[in-house]
C-alpha cells in the first residue's frame, strides 16, 4: 500500500512547541519521515504500508525581527533535504505587515470582548474629559504564514485522484481542510494526526467507515517528536544551537 503523508509545517511547529514547551531543546531537528512512519506502523489494518511520499507544506520566515531563526529555518530545510527526508517541500508565503483594530480581551469561549477606554489608559477630549463609549484603536505588527493548507489540500487531493497513493495521513489540526479531506475519504483511506494537545477540530472527525472506509485518527505527544530526529550533523548541516 503506497502512502502518501502531508504535513502542515506551521500546525506542526505550533503544535510541538504546545506539547514540549517553548524553548526547550531537543524536538524541533524532526525528521518527518521517521515520524510518519511511527505514526502509522500500528495501523495493521492497511496491511503492508510503504511511505511512497512525504509533502512538507510549509513557508520560510521573514528575517526583519528575528535573522537567527530565518538560518536556523534555512539549515533545517535543507537538512531534510539533504537526508531525503522529505519528497518535495511546498512553501506558501510568510506574510509581515501592520494591521490595525480596536483592543479586546478574550471570554471564557475565546471570543473577543472589546475593551473601553479605563485606567491605566484612558480618551479625554480637548478639555480634559473622559470619552465616554470610545474604542482603544491600536496598530500592530502581524506575521503569519499563508498558503500552507492550501499546498496540503493541493497536493492530497491530486495525488488521490491520480492514483499516486493507495492512502493518505494529514498531519494538521487545520479545520480549513474539513472538504479536501473528506473528499479524500471517498477515494482513499486516510490517517489524521493531530500535532497539538488541543482536541481534534469537530470539522476533522468522522467515522472510520466514511467513504472508502478503513481511516484512523491520531494525536501526537511529547515523546514521537523527541524519538523522530534528524542525525546531527547531516552532511555539513548541523542542528541549530537550541534545537
Amino acid at each position: 500500500m503506497r502512502i502518501g503523508v502531508y504535513v502542515d509545517g506551521y500546525n506542526l511547529y505550533y503544535g510541538g512547541r504546545h506539547l514540549c514547551g517553548r524553548g526547550t531543546p531537543g524536538w524541533r531537528w524532526l525528521d518527518l519521515r521517521v515520524l510518519a512512519a511511527a505514526v502509522i506502523r500500528p495501523v495493521g489494518r492497511w496491511g503492508d504500508a510503504r511511505l511512497q511520499r512525504v509533502v512538507y507544506c510549509t513557508a520560510r520566515i521573514g528575517g526583519t525581527s528575528d535573522p537567527a531563526s530565518v538560518r536556523d529555518q534555512a539549515t533545517y530545510l535543507d537538512a531534510l533535504q539533504a537526508h531525503g527526508s522529505i519528497d518535495e517541500l511546498a512553501l506558501g508565503k510568510y506574510d509581515e505587515r501592520v494591521r490595525t483594530g480596536p483592543l479586546a480581551t478574550k471570554d471564557p469561549a475565546g471570543r473577543p470582548v472589546l475593551v473601553s477606554p479605563q485606567w491605566p489608559l484612558v480618551v479625554q477630549d480637548a478639555g480634559g474629559e473622559p470619552v465616554r463609549g470610545g474604542r482603544v484603536i491600536a496598530s500592530v505588527s502581524r506575521r503569519e504564514e499563508k498558503g500552507s493548507d492550501v499546498n496540503v489540500a493541493s497536493h492530497l487531493l491530486i495525488d488521490t485522484l491520480r492514483g499516486d497513493v493507495d492512502a493518505a495521513v494529514v498531519i494538521s489540526n487545520d479545520s480549513d481542510l474539513k472538504f479536501p479531506i473528506t473528499y479524500a475519504r471517498s477515494l482513499v483511506p486516510v490517517g489524521l494526526v493531530n500535532p497539538s494537545r488541543n482536541p481534534t477540530a469537530g470539522d476533522l472527525r468522522g467515522l472510520a467507515s466514511d467513504g472508502v472506509g478503513g481511516h484512523w485518527w491520531r494525536q501526537l505527544v511529547a515523546s514521537d517528536l523527541y524519538a523522530s530526529q534528524l542525525p546531527d550533523p547531516v552532511g555539513s548541516l548541523s542542528k541549530p544551537v537550541g534545537w
